[in-house]
């Protein structure tokens, strides 16, 4: 019998591959047997996730591109040969603030990678899509959907992620793309840990479970929970699907009363 979500012979793009949720997504791609070009910042982190993953028996790639940057992510993506089958756009930064206490450089700056680095990818990779067509999954997030405290700068630039994910699924319906996105909740990631540890030191474990309690389900999510349905919404099993938003947040959206 076949593999479910068999990606053999596919190639994929996912941005921000070196760490957290980019990293589990990077590696269940390439173990469904897609050669994933890992498109990452920092050298060091891509680089080692790349590793891994050949260790494991996949075919991966690391590019290094800084998203904002529209030169640095066309000449990423001149180093994929042919066409191109998937294309994730992972790579984003967080903010804590207000409208009052978010800076103009840090507005810019979320902007910058969250909104402008999703469509520096989606203008460079949906050419290389649409002699064949593929599947595009833009990450969102619960801010997308439902208001959250002290997240102004974030909840714009992934509000922004949500509608474009609509856009570009209605404008390539004729050409096969199909483009979908997921907005996780709160997610255990290294970034949890660096964002406790700078301001709750000595609190962390306090802290790191009150947040944990948000979401209904009581814990936090992992990143191959994620990776996991990635998976499915690339894959040829969710043909029928696209211009979707699927909440990933152990019910935060729907079941917070």
């Amino acid at each position: 019998m076949s593999q479910i979500f068999d990606l053999k012979g596919k190639i994929a793009v996912v941005t921000g591959g070196g760490s957290g949720i980019g990293k589990s997504i990077s590696e269940r791609l390439a173990s469904q047997g897609a050669k994933v070009y890992l498109l990452e910042y920092s050298e060091e982190t891509g680089k080692e996730v790349v590793s891994g993953i050949h260790s494991a028996g996949g075919a991966a790639v690391f590019v290094q591109c800084d998203v904002s940057s529209q030169e640095s992510v066309k000449q990423a993506f001149v180093q994929i040969p042919g066409s191109l089958d998937i294309l994730v756009n992972n790579a984003g930064i967080a903010h804590v603030g207000n409208v009052e206490t978010t800076p103009e450089e840090d507005f810019d700056r979320v902007y910058n990678v969250n909104v402008k680095g999703v469509y520096n990818c989606l203008q460079a990779g949906i050419g290389l899509m649409k002699e064949k067509g593929g599947s595009i999954i833009n990450m969102a997030s619960v801010a997308s959907l439902t208001g959250i405290s002290d997240r102004f700068a974030y909840s714009m630039s992934k509000g922004a992620v949500y509608t474009m994910t609509m856009s570009v699924a209605k404008d390539y319906l004729e050409y096969n793309i199909r483009c979908n996105c997921v907005a996780p909740g709160r997610v255990h990631t290294p970034f949890v840990d660096g964002f406790l540890k700078k301001n709750y030191p000595g609190k962390e474990q306090e802290m790191f479970e009150k947040l944990s309690k948000t979401q209904p389900i009581g814990r936090m999510g992992k990143p191959e929970e994620v990776a996991n349905l990635v998976a499915y919404l690339v894959s040829d099993e969710a043909s029928f699907i696209t211009g979707s938003c699927y909440p990933i947040d152990g019910g935060f959206i729907t079941l917070n009363t």
